[in-house]
């Protein structure tokens, strides 16, 4: 069995466990949209995507391939440490002051370091991100010392 095929078993069984967890959010009869809309529709896709990876992901078996160098599971062991430190901060900062920093630093971390296409993608996600949870859904996200 290939790296791909197992990788996409373990994020289908995933899926179906956040899957299970955002049907059981509760839905509220004023809301334009329910709270349980994002969340499902991203599980939904997950399984989607993992059901791809299994048909159509790599073809050498798991065990003809390298395994990951110590450096690939130090950039692993980083990103799953600034997400955690995102997390942390989420919060105490607020979503603009944290995401923009994050996706600089995981950008540049995997390796792309064109500067303008760097900041551009920060800046226009985070933005647009914010404009739709904060105006479009009304759903407030963490300010942090910001007035917005």
């Amino acid at each position: 069995m290939t790296r791909d095929r197992q990788a996409s078993i373990v994020l289908m069984i995933i899926a179906v466990l956040y899957l299970l967890f955002s049907y059981r959010l509760p839905s509220y009869a004023l809301a334009v949209m329910d709270a349980d809309a994002l969340p499902i529709g991203l599980g939904w896709l997950l399984l989607v995507l993992a059901v791809l990876l299994f048909f159509f992901g790599e073809k050498t078996p798991a065990d003809q391939e390298d395994s990951l160098s110590r450096k690939e599971w130090g950039v692993l062991g980083t990103v799953l440490g600034a997400t955690l430190l995102y997390v942390f901060f989420l919060e105490w900062l607020g979503f603009v002051l944290v995401t923009i920093p994050f996706i600089l630093g995981v950008t540049v971390l995997l390796g792309y370091r064109r500067w303008g296409v760097n900041v551009t993608v920060a800046l226009g996600f985070t933005g647009v991100m914010y404009y739709a949870f904060t105006y479009l859904l009304n759903i407030t996200l963490p300010q942090g010392p910001l007035p917005f």
